[in-house]
């Protein structure tokens, strides 16, 4: 059975229609969309926080593609010579668990890792299990919790894994 042109089951990464690129700025909008799709209000960004994360000289964006279009998107920060920070990583429902979200790690961490970084974290809402049970399988630990982190007033997990 395929899906979306995919076979299921199949490496998305090795998939002829996926492949992942650096941001370009025509790619704003949809970015934005899936931002709002992927998360609440109070913790989806608004326009202008996402555009001023992406125009961060210290930051890098991905983008993941099929031929459908853009199916999720990483943010990646280099906060210092050590610290490396994922502000926010969105795969749209339906390419959940098919290997997006993973890709778009890989790719954020390397980039970290090769720019020095010896760690990386991440915040992550309080009831979103999901997501903490995908950082968790990629070596990331719960590292602290903050009350009323989103502007929802909903807590975060600050999620911090080593690089090297």
């Amino acid at each position: 059975m395929t899906v979306m042109g995919l076979a299921s089951g199949a490496a998305l990464k090795d998939d002829p229609l996926f492949r992942l690129r650096t941001y370009r700025p025509a790619d704003f909008e949809v970015l934005y969309e899936i931002d709002q799709k992927c998360f609440p209000p109070g913790i989806a960004y608004g326009r202008d926080e996402l555009a001023s994360f992406i125009a961060s000289p210290h930051a890098m964006t991905w983008v993941a593609e099929v031929r459908q279009g853009v199916v999720g998107f990483v943010i990646a920060e280099r906060e210092n010579e050590r610290i490396g920070h994922i502000i926010t990583i969105d795969v749209m429902e339906q390419w959940r668990h098919r290997g997006v979200g993973t890709e778009l790690m890989n790719t954020a961490e390397d980039w970290a890792s090769r720019m020095g970084a010896q760690f990386m974290y991440l915040e992550t809402a309080e009831d979103n299990l999901p997501a903490q049970r995908f950082y968790e399988a990629r070596g990331y630990e719960r590292l602290e919790k903050i009350e009323r982190y989103y502007s929802s007033g909903q807590a975060a997990w600050v999620m911090v894994k080593w690089l090297k």
